[in-house]
Parts: structure tokens; sequence; C-alpha cells
């Protein structure tokens, strides 16, 4: 026996939150014009840097159709990654510190896909996307009443706040859930663009990715010019600053799920040991988080860039 649409819905929320997704929405396609028209504008502009996937991916971020064929659904999914940031020289993004997000929220995603097949009596096609499939997340987690995209340009979460990551489940079937969008978060607050160390974030919900430490920390190739090395500070990999100073980031609580504890042998790592290190002990350090994917090469990239900047503040 099948379930009415709003039925499904509810008890998908019941388990998701069961297998430790923070929230959850479902909303149908199309994406919004404004969403498409905002992502064309940063492609046009060139802020998007080197990623040059952001421009192979249009496409079917326009039309998520073509990722999956007769698509009815596009459930969203948060999980909360926030952990106490441990102190040191060489500062690491939050979610550097633990184990692939890629994985663990796959994983989730996959658990909870079986939840539908069992609750609907049937075996919809889907399609997972993490985080690298071209999918516009935020504008589908607004769309879901589950986020409010911030002026840092990242999706707040009014349970989790902004440090999560998000998922979604492109289903087709049709689930509804009567959810009102959510309203600006933001107000008059301005702490995320007036901290941003690079003057990354132009306004609000605009962002130069090229003056981005994460951008230019993780996802830029080549070497630094002297200005780009000047701006990424302390950080070898990835950048919370905007995030630290988000409101809405001062009341979640920790996730208490192992998979988000910050690694211990990456406590307190200095830029002088990254120098050191050779390819396998890069492998043996790294393997399975986030910063593996950038090899060694562009991490001793960053860490010379952090010594530099300790030797002229000194």
């Amino acid at each position: 026996m099948h379930e009415a649409p709003t039925t499904l819905a509810r008890k998908i929320r019941q388990e998701a939150l069961r297998l430790g997704f923070s929230s959850i929405g479902f909303a149908a396609p199309p994406p919004g014009f404004l969403a498409v028209e905002r992502y064309d504008e940063m492609l046009r502009d060139g802020r998007h840097g080197e990623m040059t996937y952001l421009e192979t991916g249009a496409p079917a971020r326009r039309h998520p159709e073509s990722l999956l064929p007769g698509l009815k659904t596009v459930i969203s999914l948060a999980v909360s990654y926030r952990h106490n940031p441990p102190g040191g020289r060489a500062k690491l993004s939050r979610y550097a510190m633990i184990a692939d997000y890629h994985t663990v929220v796959r994983k989730k995603a996959e658990a909870l896909l079986d939840c539908i097949e069992r609750l609907s009596d049937s075996k919809p096609n889907a399609y997972i996307a993490v985080d690298g499939a071209p999918v516009l997340e935020k504008e589908w987690a607004e769309r879901s009443g589950m986020a409010r995209t911030g002026k840092n340009t990242l999706a707040i979460v009014p349970s989790a706040g902004t440090f999560v990551f998000l998922g979604e489940l492109l289903l087709d079937i049709e689930i509804r859930e009567e959810r009102p969008l959510l309203p600006n978060l933001c107000g008059s607050c301005t702490k995320c663009i007036d901290a941003c160390p690079s003057g990354a974030l132009l306004g609000p919900g605009k962002i130069d990715a090229r003056r981005c430490i994460s951008y230019l920390t993780i996802e830029l190739k080549r070497e630094f010019t002297a200005e780009e090395s000047a701006m990424i500070g302390r950080n070898l990999f990835g950048c919370d600053t905007c995030q630290e100073h988000c409101p809405h980031n001062q009341r979640p609580a920790i996730n208490p799920d192992p998979a988000f504890s910050p690694r211990k042998e990456l406590i307190g790592l200095e830029p002088e040991r990254i120098l050191q290190l050779t390819r396998s002990g890069f492998n043996a350090l790294f393997a399975g988080t986030p910063i593996w994917r950038i090899g060694l090469k562009r991490l001793k990239r960053n860490a010379r860039a952090v010594l530099a900047n300790e030797q002229r503040s000194s």
C-alpha cells in the first residue's frame, strides 16, 4: 500500500533524523530562475577562478532532470560537523580534520534511500549527490524550507548553523511536505563580511572565490602570487573565519558522531612538519581526510606561505 506524499515525507523525516541528519527538506523541480541567474552571473564575471568544473556542470545544475530522467522530488539533507577547533600555529578548517565527508554523508544518504524504498513500498530511481555533483545545493536547501543562504553565501540551517555538509537525493517519485520557506536569517548583521580577512565577500551573498582563502589553499593549483601568499595568513587548509563570526554558530551543539571528531594526529599540526613530509608520509597522515585531495605539492606550497607570513608578522 502506497503512502500519501505528505505522510511519506513525515516518516522519511523521522528516519533521516534517526540516521544522524541534522535536517531534511523536500522540493519539486525545476530550480528557481533567480538562483540560476546568480550562478550564471558568477561564471560570466569569472569569480569562480580555476574551478572550471563549475562551468562544465552548469547545464546539469540548470536542468537537474538530466541527472535523473523523470525527476519529481529533490530531498535536501544537512549533517552538522561542528566540533571545537583545537588551537595551533597553522589553522585547518574544521571539516579538514575529520573523516572525508563525501563518504560519510553518502553512506547516510544510501541508508535513507533504503528506508524510502521500504516506506514507499517501491524502488524509485535515484541519484545521490554529495558536494561534487552538479547540483545547486543551496537552492534546493532553500526551496525545501530547510535552510536559508547567509550573507557569506553559506547555507544556514536554523538547528545547526552553517557548519553543515549538504547532500541531495533526487527521486522519480513524488514526495511533498507543507513547509514554509525560511525568512531572511541575517537581518542587518554583516559580521561575516566585516571579518573576512581577504575581502572575498563583496557584499551580501556575493563572493569572489579568487580572493577566498578556502579557494586559494584548496582549489588553486598553481603557485601563489606574493599577494595571494600574504592573503592566506596562518591558514594551512581552508578558512572558517566568516563562519566563526556568524551568530548562528554560537548556539548549536557539537555533533557527537565519532566520524566528525578531529583526528588526534592532525591537532597542532605545524608547517615545518608538512615541509618535511615524504609522499608516503603524506598518505599515511592524510588518507581518508579532505586534505589528501589536494596532494603533497599544494600542501607544501601552503605551508611555505604560512611560514613566510609568520616571519613577516614576528
